[in-house]
């Protein structure tokens, strides 16, 4: 039974074997002689072979001296084939599909020598969903082929000589390219000649050669080359912003994957790439569509690049020459496109020559190296191209350097703390623009606060000009420690804080409209000032300041050798203060010229004490002094023959606890102690004070003057009231107490032989009579004890300055001790004089009737001078009116 059960077994497999080596050959029989015919009426080719056979259990196939056309060139909805293959080798062909669904597949083709034009179908229908792909390969090998790919437009799509391919799990159809990925696949292996690739109506791609060895991919002279010209392309796509050109000499890359939206590579070195890319000025709206397309690259360099960014009118917006760049893990994809750097790395290196970036400014550099922790520029410039309301600036810099603690990106927001900024050798001038808000988009990817830890500026000379008032730094050194920014509230700025910094500048000039003010050396910092050598000049004369000004103004010509301060301050950031426990200032010289000539500056003059509480920022110095130098004021009128002159030498002035009542725990009340020479000639000494905590503005300012010749006056009262005076006077002294609505007190004047000169408007002739009338009002001494007046009701006119008020509390004090003490003997001695020229007149009467008789005609002698002298007399006891003081 055994034995029959496998006799059976072995003549049933013989059976079959021999069926399907029948069939097998029936079917190789068949293909051969009707499978031609077979395609040509049953798929849309046509398709001729010199040799065919068929292995019908594995479903491969290999043939010889193949010719395939398409049966309809004409019909877009299918591949159109056309072309020879020396031979194809097909594993697992899908007989199946091909005989019924019409479909030809397989899992491996092998083309030698293909030269095939292919015609791609029209894209797929996505609202059907219906595929218009009739041939599905999975894996191609192709050997020294020759293709050629159309679009469904018979526009020239993608074409390759001398090819050697393996590609694995290949996709090539029409829905890739609107994905911008043409092809994509899993593993290839390609060589190859002459590639043209022209994904759109815009570019196209050529490259001279590509080769693969051991999975190293090298092309060699890649294009990116536009179809039109920039304004043909303005012309046909006005809502694009950019046309580009791209040249690669070399690329060298390994590990190329391409899926349906990411393309992902490493390793690759680009050598000598040029882009060109012109610009149309078209603000791109960001799309609303989510980013689909990746790019993955690990380790890629970019060796000796040039790039040029072209403006619509044709100027260069960026170019840069022998750019190197080296970065490991870069990314580019939806999560790092949405931050103010779209894209991600591990690490990166960049080098460059001749950059230049030009917007409203040119910004040049010779030579640029920048990594994630530190960057480096050599001979910078930047050069503003005038637009009206921008700061402009024209600055050059030998060096510029900087190292960066941290450099990352935090909820899409850029957070930076640099280490140190080094800049050397900057040069040139800032122009300052108007103040703008920023926008809210400038600093939104920003994370704040944004730190700089030290910023050094050496050897420098800049100028800062603003509202044409130029502030000029020379040989400019400065560190500055921590510097913090914020945004100010409503976006009105940068708020800058700073915790430390040192300055020293030589020969620091500011201009303004009427003045030039120098320092010879300027050395700043957190708690010392030291100023050597500074200078304020006019820059007009005083007719033409005399004329510029629409109001009485003062004009200063200012020296001092030297000022110091000690203490503390922060003059940068939002919240200044000035802290200062000694400020010095030596040897000043101080000329201050006042012209009654324009018209009185109807504004109202506060108080020091005001003035002070009005500073914005906390202010407090402990002591200041005034040493060893010179006060002159000059003053002249409409009347006067050239300025009055006061001089106050040997000044020497201590004032305790200046301040503007914001510091807290400090005291308020202000005292000041001055003792100088009066014209030279006389100490005198004074003591003023005031409280700036004090609302009601009150005041005290008392003195003392000795020994003062009257002629030492003169260069003040002789110009313009024409009046000379002599003797002296022995001890003047005043103490008065004030508030902004007037002053009171008392005086007291010790003189000798005072006496007054009246001259005519030429200050050379002396008037005598005048003289001696004035003279009759003087008191020419006051004796040896003489007692103080009271001045009191000395109204302030609020117009006028406080020393315009101080002053007429001088003056009514001198008239109170000069004049009105003397007035009533002076009366007496003016009536006994008119009863004199009475009794001549009366005697000249009598005389004239005796000598002309009886019969005469009656006459009334009445002299001319006589009548004049009489009439200057009743003035001289007419009641007037206070002229206004000046």
């Amino acid at each position: 039974m055994k034995k029959k059960w496998v006799k059976k077994l072995l003549i049933g497999i013989g059976v079959v074997s021999g069926i399907i080596l029948l069939t097998n050959f029936g079917l190789n029989i068949w293909l051969k002689t009707q499978l031609p015919d077979y395609i040509k009426n049953n798929t849309d080719y046509k398709v001729s072979y010199k040799t065919l056979d068929v292995d019908l259990g594995s479903g491969n196939i290999i043939s010889t001296g193949i010719t395939i056309n398409s049966k309809n060139p004409q019909n877009i909805d299918v591949i159109r084939l056309q072309g020879t293959i020396d031979t194809i080798k097909i594993s697992r062909f899908g007989i199946y599909d091909a005989l019924f669904n019409k479909q030809i597949s397989s899992s491996d083709l092998q083309l030698s020598s293909p030269n095939l034009n292919v015609i791609l179908a029209k894209p797929v229908d996505h609202k059907t969903g219906k595929k218009r792909n009739p041939v599905l390969f999975k894996n191609i090998r192709i050997n020294n082929g020759k293709i050629n790919i159309f679009r469904h437009t018979k526009q020239k799509f993608l074409s390759v000589q001398h090819l050697d391919l393996f590609v694995e799990n290949l996709q090539i159809t029409e829905e890739s390219v609107e994905n911008r990925l043409p092809v994509v696949f899993d593993r290839y292996d390609i060589k190859g000649n002459n590639f043209f690739f022209r994904p759109d109506n815009i570019y196209a791609i050529k490259i001279n050669k590509i080769s693969t060895t051991n999975g190293q991919m090298s092309v060699e002279s890649f294009q990116l080359i536009p179809l039109l010209n920039f304004s043909q392309f303005k012309r046909f796509y006005p809502k694009k912003s950019k046309l580009f050109r791209f040249d690669i000499q070399k690329m060298d890359f390994k590990d190329v994957v391409l899926t349906k939206n990411k393309i992902s590579l490493a390793n690759a070195d680009f050598y000598n790439p040029n882009l060109l890319v012109y610009t149309t000025g078209i603000t791109v709206k960001r799309s609303d569509r989510p980013m689909n397309n990746e790019v993955d690259l690990n380790d890629i360099k970019l060796s000796n690049a040039t790039v040029q960014v072209m403006k619509p009118d044709g100027n260069h917006l960026l170019s840069a020459k022998k750019l190197n760049l080296d970065v490991s893990q870069f990314e580019f994809n939806k999560k790092t496109s949405e931050g103010i750097i779209p894209v991600k790395y591990k690490d990166f290196k960049f080098s460059g020559k001749d950059i230049l970036f030009s917007n409203h400014r040119n910004y040049k550099a010779e030579s640029i190296a920048l990594n994630p922790r530190s960057g480096e520029l050599n001979t910078i410039s930047v050069v503003s191209g005038g637009v009206s309301g921008k700061t402009s600036m024209n600055l050059s810099a030998g060096h510029i350097a900087f190292n960066i603690n941290k450099w990352e990106m935090i909820d899409k927001k850029l957070n930076l703390d640099v280490k140190d900024v080094l800049v050397n050798n900057l040069n040139g001038t800032i122009k300052a623009g108007e103040n703008k808000t920023l926008k809210k988009a400038g600093i939104s990817r920003i994370q704040f606060p944004l730190i700089i830890r030290k910023v050094i500026l050496k050897n420098s000379n800049i100028t800062y000009d603003k509202g044409s008032q130029p502030l000029v730094f020379n040989d400019l050194n400065a560190t500055v420690y921590n510097v913090e920014l914020n945004p100010k509230p409503g976006n009105r700025g940068i708020a800058v804080k700073i915790k430390d910094y040192s300055l020293t500048t030589r020969d620091f000039a500011y201009k303004t409209q009427f003045y030039h003010m120098n320092v010879g050396l300027l050395k700043l910092n957190k708690n010392k000032i030291h100023v050597n050598n500074f200078v304020m000049k006019p820059l007009v004369s005083r007719a033409q300041f005399i004329k510029m000004i629409p109001v009485e103004r003062d004009l200063y010509d200012l020296k001092a050798s030297q000022i110091t301060a000690d203490g503390n301050w922060d003059l940068f950031s939002n919240d200044k203060f000035i802290n200062a426990s000694h400020v010095v200032i030596q040897s000043a010289n101080a000329n201050i010229f006042r012209s009654k000539i324009p018209k009185d500056d109807p504004k109202m003059k506060p108080l020091y004490s005001r003035m002070l509480r009005s500073v914005k920022i906390p202010l407090y110095i402990s002591n200041l002094d005034l040493k060893n130098s010179i006060l002159i004021y000059e003053e002249d009128t409409p009347e006067s023959a050239g300025p009055g002159k006061l001089t106050f030498s040997n000044f020497n002035m201590n004032v305790k606890n200046l301040n503007s009542m914001k510091t807290k725990g400090k005291p308020t009340k202000v005292d000041i102690k001055i003792d100088c020479s009066f014209m030279n000639l006389a100490p005198l000494s004074v003591n003023w004070n005031f409280d700036v905590a004090n609302q009601n503005d009150v005041f005290g300012i008392s003195g003392r003057a000795v020994n003062l010749p009257a002629q030492g006056i003169n260069p003040f009262i002789r110009p313009y009231l024409h009046v000379t005076a002599t003797g002296t006077i022995q001890e003047m002294l005043f103490d008065f107490k004030g508030n902004p609505a007037g002053l009171h007190g008392t005086f007291n004047l010790k003189h000798k032989g005072l006496k007054v000169a009246i001259l005519n408007k030429n200050n050379k002739e002396k008037k005598g009579f005048l003289t001696a009338v004035a003279n009759l009002v003087v008191k020419s001494d006051s004796g040896n004890l003489p007692e103080s007046v009271t001045v009191e009701n000395v109204e302030r006119d609020p117009t006028k300055s406080f020393f315009n008020l101080f002053w007429r509390g001088i003056e009514d004090g001198l008239k109170k001790t000069l004049i009105e003490i003397n007035i009533d003997k002076t009366k007496k001695t003016v009536q006994k004089t008119v009863s004199a020229v009475k009794e001549v007149k009366e005697s000249v009467k009598e005389l004239k009737k005796e000598i002309k008789g009886p019969d005469h005609k009656k006459e009334e002698p009445r002299p001319e001078e006589v009548k004049k002298e009489k009439g200057f007399l009743k003035n001289v006891f007419k009641k007037k009116e206070k002229p206004e003081e000046k």
